[in-house]
């Protein structure tokens, strides 16, 4: 299986309006996938800047 590189390091601008515009509505793991970046560094990267899973997202997944 071929590995897909994954980047690390400097956030660029585009990088976090993309962040800020998917993470609330969006699994982490495909916020990660789009951005080619590790889960963990997504995770981080979000909870730093304060973002949130909307209430709607986390109730359509079965969590109030």
């Amino acid at each position: 299986m071929a590995r897909t590189k994954l980047t690390k390091g400097t956030w660029t601008k585009a990088d976090l309006a993309l962040l800020k515009k998917m993470f609330p509505n969006n699994p982490t793991a495909a916020v990660a996938a789009k951005l080619g970046r590790p889960l963990e560094n997504v995770k981080k990267k979000a909870s730093r800047m304060g973002l949130k899973k909307a209430k709607k997202y986390l109730k359509s997944i079965g969590r109030d």
